[in-house]
């Protein structure tokens, strides 16, 4: 994730990320360009068409679907803002959950292997969801010791030994029944939001909806040019060109940042997350 000063306006006009769409859209912007100094050229040297011919009526619709695709848009980065705040609010209940639950068994735990096993299984289980979210494949051996089946849901198997291990505690009278109860709760919430964090990862934007929205924008840009020449002449280029600049960037913003849990710049750090988890697990227990 980019950290940066959002109150450094200078540092964000003039300095390109690698993160910024421009890059991106480079290679479409000059064919954007060139295909909108060809229509000029034919309408305006070619065929030598006038202000009067209906083609110059062409910016009245322009000026109709604006609107719409304004609207489209802003709906658009909206729901993948809400996705993205969405991951970042169950990663931050992760934390808490964590220290609340590292908290309460040591206190409770009196033996130093019981404790021991939890500082390894609890910042275990954050680091194994951030792998999981990002598809990153690992080895039987995965965690500092934790012996996982890589072709089972591992954060689930890493769930399960801690309910083990909380089970035995039990049996063993070194937790009491209601101190079962109220860990069994913390231990849930992992479970939560795990599902909730896949819910996110595996439920993406409708296809028909992210496609109609590039089909709108890409015919909305190519038939600027026809309109725009007659009033602006070849300066249409450069206006063509930042108008595709921000409408394109808008629909890459929201590709981006609608799955969360990835490697790209605007992604949550999750990785980050994981290593602070694991540094106050261990500092509490």
């Amino acid at each position: 994730m980019v950290q940066y000063n959002p109150k450094d306006w200078i540092v964000f006009i003039f300095r390109f990320h690698k993160s910024d769409t421009f890059r991106k859209l480079i290679p479409m912007m000059l064919f954007i360009g060139a295909y909108t100094g060809g229509v000029g050229y034919l309408e305006l040297e070619y065929w030598k068409l006038s202000q009067k011919n209906h083609l110059s009526n062409i910016p009245v619709m322009h000026s109709m679907l604006g609107f719409v695709i304004s609207l489209l848009l802003v709906f658009r980065t909206n729901t993948a803002y809400d996705r993205w705040w969405e991951g970042r609010k169950l990663w931050g209940a992760l934390v808490n959950n964590s220290r609340n639950l590292a908290m309460k068994l040591s206190v409770i735990l009196k033996e130093e292997h019981d404790r021991a096993y939890f500082r390894k299984l609890i910042p275990g289980y954050a680091s194994i969801l951030s792998k999981h979210l990002t598809d990153v494949e690992t080895s039987l051996q995965l965690y500092e010791g934790i012996d996982l089946d890589n072709h089972k849901h591992r954060p689930n198997q890493v769930a399960k030994m801690m309910y083990q291990k909380i089970t035995d505690l039990h049996e063993q009278k070194k937790i009491t029944g209601d101190q079962l109860i109220i860990l069994n709760a913390e231990l849930q919430s992992f479970t939560d939001i795990c599902g909730a964090c896949e819910r996110i990862k595996n439920t993406p934007i409708p296809y028909s909806y992210s496609a109609f929205i590039k089909k709108f924008i890409f015919f909305y840009i190519m038939t600027l040019p026809f309109g725009y020449v007659f009033s602006l002449g070849y300066y249409a280029i450069p206006v063509v060109i930042f108008i595709f600049y921000v409408l394109a960037s808008l629909e890459l913003i929201a590709e981006e940042i609608e799955d969360p849990f990835g490697f790209d710049a605007n992604d949550l750090p999750i990785e980050k997350i994981s290593a602070n988890i694991k540094k106050h697990v261990e500092e509490i227990i």
